[in-house]
């Protein structure tokens, strides 16, 4: 479990001489991951998971996983439809999801997203131990209206009094739940692989050249501030370009005010994942992250892993999860990243330290095996006697 300096410890695992449990993940769009965080984490804690003899269920939604598709990297995939709408999609499937997950009488649950905790009451009641990741506090975010927003505030309570345990991924995000509704919780961060090394056949097809180029990760939604990073971009005459990776289904006049306001040197990729996606790490000057909503945000801890030199909007969230081991920006103050873009422009001795920093942080604090110990633990069918532990209700 994780030490007071926030790292999760190495241990075997709860029971491991025992028989493997039967695990499933609901609340994700589902796997091969090609979305966000919480894909991710239901591909690479599955798949270990899934390695240490576990039966590891994955569902998933039939817009995202590949037709015909049925297992991948030994996980089992159970593919159901839902409603393709923006405020409908996460909670019809997480609904139909449960309903199918109780015809399967699952050992354990690991329902992700606090929008879905009304869904952990039934599984509960049917003898089924669920484990919730809240993620951040998503009623923040701007594209919620007012329904919205409402329901993230319920499920933030329901959250407290309905799974066996709550997981939270950052530290702010444990003390919100603590203060607001006295409620305990299990911290367990994000994971990543530490690495710098990776092909270049996607900088070659979108002509971009290794070290001159910004990067940029996220969901295109306004509080990830994509456009706070193009207008202090165009601010600066510096000889790079910035990409811009990500997408959003539901924000398609949102992207096109950011092609709007981008100059030929902004390039939009869209999407990218896999292999793709580490190339465009791997061999970028540096990372800008700017999100302002949230707990730990993957795509930060990856580019630290990839040794990314970070330059990283100043919010509680975000430095708790680069500590001194980026550079800062506010993303309020568009100048003050046109000031750290220039810098690192023309610091390649910055660079070099920041990108050992990172990685080191990286490797330290954000070991996928660490993650999937910790998670092994909470998903334990006994108590699993953690002092984070919440009390069962």
């Amino acid at each position: 479990m994780p030490d007071v300096q926030g790292r999760v410890s190495r241990h075997p695992g709860p029971d491991r001489e025992g028989p493997p449990r039967r695990l499933a993940i609901i609340g994700t769009r589902g796997v091969p991951a090609s979305y966000g965080g919480f894909e991710t984490l239901a591909e690479e804690l599955g798949a270990r998971l899934a390695s240490r003899g576990h039966d590891v269920t994955v569902y998933g939604r039939t817009h995202y996983v590949p037709p015909g598709l049925a297992s991948h990297r030994g996980m089992r995939l159970v593919v159901l439809p839902t409603l393709r709408h923006k405020y409908l999609d996460t909670v019809v499937h997480t609904g139909v999801s449960t309903l199918h997950a109780l015809t399967r009488r699952f050992d354990a649950v690991l329902m992700c997203n606090a929008a879905n905790a009304l869904f952990c009451g039934p599984l509960r009641l049917a003898g089924t131990r669920v484990v919730l990741n809240v993620d951040g506090i998503e009623r923040r975010r701007r594209k919620w209206n007012a329904l919205g927003r409402g329901w993230y505030r319920a499920s933030e309570r329901l959250a407290t009094w309905l799974p066996d345990e709550i997981v939270t991924d950052a530290r702010v995000i444990e003390v919100y739940y603590r203060d607001r509704y006295d409620a305990a919780s299990t911290f367990i961060p994000y994971g990543c692989d530490v690495g710098r090394t990776a092909g270049r056949a996607t900088l070659d097809r979108l002509g971009l050249i290794e070290d001159r180029y910004f990067l940029y990760v996220s969901r295109l939604e306004p509080e990830n501030n994509a456009l706070a990073v193009i207008e202090a971009f165009e601010r600066t005459d510096v000889p790079t370009r910035l990409v811009i990776v990500g997408d959003a289904p539901y924000a398609r006049d949102y992207i096109a005010r950011l092609r709007e306001r981008a100059g030929p040197r902004v390039v939009f990729p869209g999407a990218v994942y896999g292999e793709g996606y580490r190339e465009l790490q791997c061999h970028a000057l540096a990372y800008v992250h700017a999100t302002e909503v949230g707990g730990t945000h993957p795509a930060l801890v990856e580019a630290m892993g990839f040794g990314n030199c970070a330059i990283v909007n100043d919010v509680p969230e975000n430095r708790e999860t680069a500590g001194d081991d980026a550079l800062f920006f506010r993303a309020s103050a568009p100048d003050t990243l046109s000031a750290v873009l220039e810098r690192v422009a023309s610091d390649a001795a910055l660079v070099a330290e920041y990108r050992g920093r990172a990685s080191a942080r990286a490797r330290a604090r954000f070991s996928w095996d660490a993650v999937t110990d910790a998670y092994e633990r909470v998903l334990s069918t006994r108590d699993p006697a953690a002092p984070e532990g919440r009390a069962t209700p």
